[in-house]
């Protein structure tokens, strides 16, 4: 079965901010390679990269008007920073994958959904 791991990045430091810039190098590869590690998984399948924050735009249609806002849907420390999709036996294997990834364990959280067919 797929599941697919949505990546909070909560308050993980990212690329290109003071907070990633304060860790060590060492740990910086760490990090990279960890996720390039989970990229490798024969049962990983990885999601496309995402644009930062401020790039994204949020649509809603009210009374057939469509309004445009720049920014996330939610406040920043809850918006998806990526995903990726996992094939394993059952939701337990899954977890298990998405334990691995670096946002877990630096302020993030990873959230694990089946894929469904609706149609």
């Amino acid at each position: 079965m797929q599941y697919v791991c949505l990546i909070y990045q909560g308050s993980t430091p990212l690329p290109d901010t003071p907070e990633w810039t304060s860790l060590p190098a060492d740990e910086q590869q760490a990090i990279y390679a960890d996720y390039a590690a989970l990229g490798a998984l024969p049962n990983v399948t990885p999601g496309l990269p995402l644009g930062s924050l401020s790039q994204a735009r949020t649509v809603t249609v009210h009374a057939g008007q469509t309004r445009c806002a720049d920014g996330p849907f939610v406040d920043a420390i809850d918006a998806i920073g990526g995903y990726f999709i996992v094939e394993a036996d059952d939701v337990e294997a899954a977890v298990a994958v998405a334990s691995q990834i670096p946002a877990a364990r630096l302020g993030g959280a990873i959230e694990v959904r089946p894929v469904e067919t609706y149609w």
